[in-house]
């Protein structure tokens, strides 16, 4: 089988940040050269910028919290890349996501990496059948060590490389900086649940639920000395919205998700049980789910969740297969009750999911 490698560069060092891309492309061609095998280059920062970023700081400027990974997943390194690799010749890609695959009665599934720590399958779930038929991951079966240790054996220079961790376009701890580069920030006013106005924030859509940290709140006469957390936002009024403590304004025991995609064109068969992770590296989660008319869903914890924020993905499972996700759009905890949040489904009947 022939082999080759490419190498992709999605951000752009001229567009305000510095970018590593360059650093990566050396080491990819000195790992290539060691294997003895060509080695391609493509720049794809304008379709990066295009159909990830610009979403993505739409999204915060909506009062959300977007994940550009699940975004840069679907529409650059299984779409433009891989029709860049097609081109090529090439008839499959490899790439080294933590995550597994195999074909079961003609319906290709993304399965959980074995590796519970790295598995990597809550960012591939906008894949489908064709993008899944098309890939191979190599380090699904492999814990992290052991790729290490099959690096080093190999010499690769890249054995003892550090893990890429955050948004690859942004520095560590530098996100409100990155943030007011591309968005105006208007400061407001923090209120307490019952709208008092406690402290005043730097930019609404520079935080996100659950948020401790950089609110800048003193001491509140009759409060406690329990920390503060983001509880809400009300974009209209440019307003945060804060509790103290473990407040159970936190907990959203439903959510409404949408449009949702399902990996294996349709969704699951009606009954079938289901769990759900809000957030990566966040435990799969028992709920069940009823489906409306527009692709979406209701879903229901069976144990309420802390801090889920609009605009993260909903990402379902069956043990160790991932069947799709789609946006988290708001919970019960953001408008004040169950109540309020299932008024606004509109279910289509019996196609619920009994938790597992």
């Amino acid at each position: 089988m022939a082999v080759a490698g490419l190498f992709m560069q999605n951000w752009d060092s001229a567009a305000g940040v510095v970018c590593r891309a360059e650093e990566d492309r050396r080491d990819a061609a000195a790992v290539c050269g060691l294997l003895g095998i060509p080695f391609h280059v493509r720049n794809f920062a304008r379709e990066y910028r295009e159909r990830v970023f610009d979403d993505f700081i739409q999204g915060y400027a909506a009062g959300l919290t977007p994940n550009p990974d699940v975004a840069c997943n679907r529409e650059i390194k299984f779409d433009t890349f891989l029709a860049e690799a097609r081109r090529l010749g090439a008839e499959h890609i490899a790439t080294g996501h933590y995550a597994r695959t195999d074909c079961l009665d003609g319906r290709h599934r993304l399965l959980r990496a074995h590796d519970d720590s790295k598995d990597q399958s809550y960012f591939l779930h906008a894949l489908g059948q064709k993008q899944l038929a098309a890939t191979i991951f190599p380090l699904g079966e492999l814990h992290k060590r052991e790729v290490r240790a099959r690096a080093l054996e190999r010499g690769l220079p890249t054995a003892r490389k550090r893990d890429s961790t955050g948004i690859c376009f942004i520095e560590p701890g530098d996100f409100r900086t990155f943030l007011s580069q591309h968005l105006k920030f208007e400061p407001g006013p923090i209120e307490n649940p019952e709208g008092l106005v406690i402290g005043e924030h730097e930019g609404a859509a520079g935080y996100t639920i659950g948020q401790r940290e950089g609110l800048g709140i003193g001491g509140v006469r009759g409060s406690s000395g329990a920390p503060w957390f983001v509880i809400g936002k009300d974009m209209a009024r440019n307003t945060l919205i804060v509790d103290q403590g473990d407040s159970p304004l936190l907990y959203a025991r439903c959510m409404r998700v949408g449009p949702i995609h399902w990996i294996a064109g349709e969704a699951p068969a009606a009954g079938a049980a289901c769990s759900v992770q809000v957030r990566y590296r966040q435990a799969s989660q028992s709920c069940t789910l009823s489906l409306d008319r527009d692709q979406g869903a209701l879903v229901s914890f069976e144990t309420a969740q802390r801090a889920v924020a609009p605009g993260q993905s909903a990402v379902f499972y069956q043990a160790e297969e991932c069947l799709g996700g789609g946006p988290i759009l708001q919970t019960d905890a953001a408008l004040g009750g169950l109540k309020a949040l299932q008024s606004a489904a509109t279910p289509t009947g019996a196609q619920t999911r009994r938790p597992i």
